[in-house]
């Protein structure tokens, strides 16, 4: 219906993209901060940028996002926006009482090039950061990455502010670095590290803030995230395991920079593979054993598959979204027989086709990769047109073309618009992969339902 305008016909562009597969870099920069005890984001930039980052988490997570903004007009545009962040920080710590004020930068402060540490520094020496409390900032330009990149950045910018040398090393403590995941996703990973008994520190962690409970009280700051004391720790753990190349990478490089804390990237723990390779570098960064109970839940995931497999073999698959998601997700699809058709992210960098080659030809199987700025939701529809699929997986803004190309259709990343779920149960480790799994078995069996005969319609199947 709405999108039915789209045509078939394949054109090279080279300067336009139509409905991006991704968003802004402050969204991924204040979904991080969030992940932090006591935090306050704030965007320098105008009211409008803010309200639309405030408003596309607000909306994911059907939680009110607190944050602030430096409130540009014309003058600051001009003339910079120094005395905006700077009476900005005084009313933030005067009325909302922060620990942290998570700052990042948006198109406009940056493209009049405001110096962010210059403005903090002057913000301290007069007197506007109270003893005991911090500011610290991202660069955050919308015009370059996407909000995972956002995300990346201001994780760097906390690490960069809190993480302190120690040569007192906890030999079987890691740092991990979680990517973009939801809070259940990192509550679930809270939970297997609990299984496991080992021992850890999560930077930055959304879980109990982004989902906490209604109590009937009101908590500006609920009481996740990650504490000060925690992160000043950070340097004292004997190694960092980043999730998730594009998300976690620039502050794992951030902190072996500042500590010397050498780090290894893995792949999210999505599906049966990425989870194992979880559980194993794990086990061995920490000398914890991985337990009955968690072999248990993957012998669980295996049965399922096994049991279910003649309704997964030889359907095709269309994935959109963020590529440290989409390469697991992938690998776990690959794993059930279903066979890839298009992959397309709208956050740029060479890792993700080169990745995603290599995956494929493991799997003998080929399918179009695409990242970047012609990466988007137009170009995903003309290939869909031209070639349809048995299940398309992605973001609510996926629904439009499912509903033209009458797709079934599996909501997962962000945002999420249109429906609950994604924010209180986990996608990681085996119990998020067997979610996924019935969610996806779900979409066919309901199919089936829909369009078989009245003689062909099974009560048991």
């Amino acid at each position: 219906m709405l999108l039915r305008h789209t045509s078939k016909e394949l054109i090279e562009r080279k300067a336009l993209t139509v409905n991006p597969a991704k968003t802004c870099q402050p969204v991924g920069a204040m979904y991080a901060a969030l992940g932090v005890h006591k935090c306050f984001p704030h965007s320098h930039g105008s009211q409008g940028c803010c309200a639309y980052h405030r408003s596309a988490l607000t909306r994911h997570y059907k939680e009110p996002i607190m944050a602030g903004t430096s409130s540009f007009t014309e003058g600051a545009s001009v003339f910079g926006g120094q005395a905006n962040l700077v009476q900005a920080i005084n009313n933030i710590f005067t009325i909302y009482n922060p620990d942290i004020i998570a700052v990042h930068t948006t198109c406009l402060s940056e493209t009049i090039g405001d110096d962010i540490p210059q403005i903090v520094s002057k913000a301290r020496s007069s007197g506007k950061v109270p003893d005991g409390k911090y500011v610290i900032y991202a660069n955050t330009p919308s015009y370059v990455g996407s909000h995972v990149t956002g995300f990346a950045n201001m994780v760097a910018g906390i690490i960069r502010a809190f993480a302190l040398p120690d040569e007192n090393r906890l030999l079987n403590r890691i740092n991990i670095i979680p990517g973009w995941v939801e809070p259940p996703d990192m509550a679930e990973i809270h939970r297997i590290m609990a299984v496991m008994k080992a021992r850890y520190l999560l930077l930055p962690d959304t879980s109990g803030v982004l989902d906490a409970p209604l109590t009937g009280k009101h908590a500006f700051y609920p009481k996740g995230g990650v504490t000060i004391d925690a992160m000043k720790s950070l340097g004292a753990s004997a190694s960092t395991l980043a999730l998730g190349s594009f998300a976690s990478t620039t502050g794992a490089e951030m902190l072996l920079r500042l500590t010397d804390v050498s780090f290894e990237v893995e792949d999210l723990p999505i599906g049966l593979r990425g989870t194992d390779r979880f559980l194993m570098a794990v086990s061995r960064l920490t000398g914890s054993e991985i337990p009955e109970e968690l072999e248990d839940e993957r012998g669980r995931l295996v049965d399922i598959i096994s049991d279910m497999h003649q309704y997964l073999f030889k359907k095709t698959f269309a994935l959109f979204g963020d590529p440290d998601q989409l390469i697991p997700l992938t690998e776990f699809l690959l794993d059930l027989d279903m066979v890839p058709k298009y992959i397309i992210s709208g956050t740029p960098g060479s890792y993700f086709k080169k990745r995603m080659d290599e995956l494929l030809a493991k799997y003998n199987h080929t399918a179009v990769v695409k990242n970047g700025p012609q990466a988007d939701m137009f170009y995903l529809h003309q290939l869909i047109k031209n070639e349809k699929v048995d299940l398309l997986i992605g973001n609510t803004y996926g629904k439009y073309i499912a509903r033209d190309e009458d797709i079934p259709f599996m909501r997962y990343g962000f945002p999420i618009l249109d429906r609950i779920g994604h924010s209180y149960f986990p996608s990681v480790g085996y119990m998020g992969a067997m979610r996924l799994l019935t969610r996806i078995l779900d979409l066919f069996l309901d199919r089936q339902d829909r369009d078989s005969t009245e003689e062909d319609f099974e009560l048991v199947m």
